[in-house]
């Protein structure tokens, strides 16, 4: 439970310190957030407690849906079914997402491999819990070896 709370704080305190620049894009009700980071920003004990690999040279994509609700009180988090996949001019993966649950928090992360500099290209297909509607959400980020 505690690790669980160290992966939530770190990547909440990069993103408010700009290592981890956290994007939105709304779809109806739904609010879908993403944000991507290199996994040489977690520490050794919290990567294993996931099963995460850390390296230079892999990042980590992590989701979170949340849903503006029609009382006007606010947002709450949705858990999801997605699908996934990141590529770049050389290679192309399909990312497996892991459930972390968090008290109210609901977020999902995805480990993948990058090349220094190159643009990384996402898509992905979501339902949030709930919804009748796939949504679908295409990116790119740029990833640095550090």
């Amino acid at each position: 439970m505690k690790l669980h709370r160290n992966l939530l704080a770190l990547l909440l305190c990069l993103a408010c310190h700009g290592v981890l620049a956290q994007q939105s894009e709304r779809f109806g009700p739904y609010e879908l957030h993403w944000s991507v980071v290199n996994t040489t920003f977690l520490e050794p004990a919290v990567a294993a407690q996931y099963g995460i690999k850390r390296g230079r040279k892999t990042g980590i994509l992590n989701l979170a849906v949340r849903e503006h609700l029609s009382s006007g009180d606010g947002t709450e988090a949705r858990a999801m079914q997605i699908k996934g996949r990141t590529w770049d001019l050389i290679q192309n993966q399909f990312l497996s997402f892991k459930e972390i649950r968090e008290g109210p928090a609901i977020y999902y992360i995805a480990e993948f491999s990058f090349i220094n500099e190159e643009w990384r290209f996402f898509e992905m297909d979501f339902r949030p819990e709930g919804s009748d509607t796939t949504y679908s959400y295409k990116f790119k980020h740029q990833l640095y070896i550090n």
